[in-house]
């Protein structure tokens, strides 16, 4: 059980970190494909905002994997 847990939680942590690293600083993915001006305020759409919600949800999971993984090896 608990290498199944380390393993969740491996995967999470490197799930995240890929998710993260995609998302430009201050440019969206708009700007990587070759998009316009960022200094102007936009709200994400399209794969930017499932981008963004994966990382939110990611997050949350990463977080409770490693509650399961404390609370069992106590």
């Amino acid at each position: 059980m608990e290498l199944f847990l380390f393993l969740a939680l491996v995967l999470t942590a490197v799930g995240l970190i890929i998710s993260v690293l995609m998302q430009s600083r201050g440019s969206g993915l708009g700007s990587a494909f070759g998009g316009g001006d960022s200094s102007v305020y936009r709200s994400r759409r399209g794969v930017e905002a499932r981008l963004y919600q994966f990382t939110i949800v990611l997050a949350v999971l990463f977080v409770t994997v490693s509650m399961v993984v404390y609370v069992a090896s106590v």
